[in-house]
């Protein structure tokens, strides 16, 4: 069985230092275990299997906060991070036979309780995850712990902590999927960065601060990462896609075992694609965590300035495009597959301006950071004005476009983008309401893509991306396309569907994304809690009720898939993981924002009045103005 907290000090718990602190779990340290089955009494952490603390200050050294350097080298291949917790097998044993009781987290559990909860304790090979409990029948685990399984968020709410990762015997994540009858694991056992994103937010939501903030100290120590694949390493900053606690034999000592982070940073994946994302996540967490828990401590500390930095650095870096916008890949976001959405994606956009707005709440004023904030500053306004201009879309402007004219050779061009008339598909037409309207969910050079994609537009809700008025037209949207966004499970992840030949050419005939399953407008129940954000931000909380009623129908009785399939949502998805966390811990946060609006905050951004202003100024100059060939570039310092 895995040492207790007791018997480790807190990981990087130091504020203000500008290095990782490193603790010892000394001999003395309260542990439930006698003294004949305690093994491995110092805990110290290494990026490689070896670990000494002189490995470790040549490793930190490394780390520049003022000059922005970074670097963290390993001799071995397996990126991993190693917790030197020595046990032995017989250690499980032993505890079990302590007085009848189990200890989990510190806490004595009773012999009933401790057979539903011990048993995942025990270090396995997928890192203490919750797996070995019958949760076949809805409310089972509730039933076990309560005697009781009437209630969808008890169920919800015990489904959520069986699937809670124990790293060193301190809770880490949650892993993406937890049904104990799939034995194609594949990676749904691991704690994916977005995928806990709606758990983190459970756990705050519910006073429960310590795994949120562990998650997010972890997952910063392996942002630093020296990655590669095929001798190429990706820019420094790149938050993993997700990592996997792994028990495995400890060296020198067959008989013990100990605890190792092995992160995937995309060359796992599969099309091997970056996560671009995970790190904007990460920022909105970091935010939601010190805005809920009231700890600001965390985004104080010099390694999560550090890690701040290196994500806008990354994201902010001078490239070939003429674009504010994030240039990406197919593939890098929450649709992790080729989709069509290369190029400069709403959700990319949409996540990008908030974790910006966040970062600049959090980061700490420095010296040495002035021409960081100053392209951060800029980038906040260029970002917005770009948006809400050119890719807002409604009755008004299908009209425009469907009017414009072509192959215009000025600075003063009104069809800046080259887009023909001709791409307006005829499904929009006839779907598009007179009330109503949305972000496209990609523009470049003569390409618009009309798909809605729902992700994409609640946050440009929730971050500010869309202005007030194009807030509202998006719900009015929702509401008016009920039947096919929502239907009879919410959410449709994007909509329409491809299908025939266009399917076969997007996708390249993917399997899994065939017309209205997974991500081809498969419907998504974890996007209710973003749903709610987004209608509590805009003072219309009924829709989101609405779409949770829906949601409570089948959510529970259909074992709480990933996705539901078919235009109206009506089939379980045919490759969809049942017990899908980011499922649970969606529907509880929906409930507890419900209960509580005012907690939506943690989450919403608001643009302040500096940036309001700066962007009036923008508006004021004529965007379609001819640009002066010798004027200076102008920046907007706030």
């Amino acid at each position: 069985m895995g040492c207790t907290p007791e018997a480790f000090l807190q990981v990087l718990s130091a504020p203000g230092t500008n290095f990782y602190h490193w603790n010892l779990c000394y001999e003395n340290s309260t542990m439930f275990l006698s003294d004949k089955y305690r093994r491995g009494r110092g805990c110290r952490y290494s990026q490689s299997g070896r670990s000494s603390p002189q490995n470790f200050n040549r490793i930190i050294a490394d780390l520049r906060v003022d000059g922005m350097t970074y670097k963290k080298k390993r001799p071995y291949s397996l990126e991993n991070l190693t917790c030197k917790c020595g046990r032995s097998e017989s250690v499980s044993a032993a505890a079990n036979e302590e007085e009848n009781r189990t200890w989990i987290n510190g806490i004595a559990m009773d012999s009933d309780i401790s057979k539903f909860e011990l048993a995942q304790q025990l270090k396995n090979e997928n890192g203490a995850v919750f797996s070995n409990i019958d949760l076949g029948t809805p409310g089972a685990i509730n039933s076990k712990l309560n005697g009781v399984g009437d209630s969808f968020e008890d169920e919800a709410w015990d489904l959520l902590r069986a699937s809670m990762v124990y790293y060193c015997g301190n809770p880490i994540g949650t892993i993406a999927a937890n049904d104990p009858n799939d034995s194609s694991i594949s990676n749904y056992d691991q704690v994916f960065i977005r995928d806990f994103v709606p758990s983190g937010l459970a756990f705050l939501l519910k006073g429960e601060y310590d795994i949120v903030r562990s998650f997010i100290l972890h997952t910063l120590q392996l942002q630093s990462w020296e990655k590669t694949m095929d001798c190429h390493s990706p820019g420094q900053g790149l938050m993993p896609a997700s990592f996997k606690v792994r028990t495995v034999p400890l060296e020198g000592d067959d008989s013990a075992t100990e605890d190792v982070l092995d992160p995937d940073f995309g060359e796992a994946a599969i099309g091997r694609v970056a996560p671009v994302d995970s790190g904007l996540w990460w920022i909105i967490l970091l935010r939601a965590y010190g805005k809920c828990s009231g700890d600001r401590s965390v985004q104080e500390r010099v390694d999560v300035q550090t890690g701040i930095k290196m994500i806008l650095k990354l994201c902010l870096a001078d490239g070939f495009d003429m674009f504010p916008t994030l240039l990406v890949t197919d593939g890098s976001c929450m649709i992790d597959r080729r989709m069509g959405i290369h190029g400069h994606p709403l959700e990319i956009q949409a996540l990008f301006y908030s974790a910006l707005l966040s970062a600049r709440e959090m980061l700490a004023p420095e010296d040495g950071s002035t021409d960081l904030i100053t392209a951060l500053n800029n980038r906040l306004v260029a970002l917005p004005f770009h948006i809400r201009e050119y890719y807002w879309t409604d009755m008004k402007k299908l009209n425009e476009i469907y009017r414009y004219k072509t192959e215009e050779y000025s600075y003063d061009a009104v069809n800046k983008f080259n887009i023909y008339p001709d791409q307006i598909p005829p499904w929009l037409v006839e779907w598009m309401p007179n009330k109503g309207g949305y972000l496209i969910g990609n523009l470049q050079p003569a390409h618009m893509d009309f798909r809605f994609f729902s992700l994409g537009n609640l946050w440009s809700i929730i971050s500010s991306l869309a202005t007030n008025e194009q807030s509202h037209a998006i719900l009015d949207l929702i509401e008016a396309k009920w039947a096919e966004l929502v239907a009879d499970m919410p959410l449709k992840i994007c909509y329409p569907a491809l299908e025939g030949e266009e399917w076969r050419i997007v996708t390249g005939s993917d399997p899994k994304n065939t017309p209205w399953s997974y991500h081809n407008g498969g419907s998504w129940p974890t996007l209710l809690w973003q749903l709610t954000v987004a209608c509590i931000k805009m003072n219309r909380p009924g829709i989101a009720e609405n779409a949770v009623k829906i949601a409570e129908r089948r959510l529970s009785r259909d074992k709480w898939p990933e996705y539901y399939d078919t235009k109206r949502g009506r089939f379980i998805g045919k490759q969809a993981r049942l017990f899908q966390t980011w499922s649970i811990a969606g529907y509880l946060v929906a409930k507890l924002l419900l209960a509580k609006p005012e907690s939506a905050n943690i989450l919403v951004n608001i643009e302040d009045t500096e940036l309001v202003n700066a962007f009036s100024c923008m508006l004021s100059a004529n965007p379609r103005r001819k640009r002066s060939r010798m004027g200076a570039k102008k920046s907007y310092i706030i």
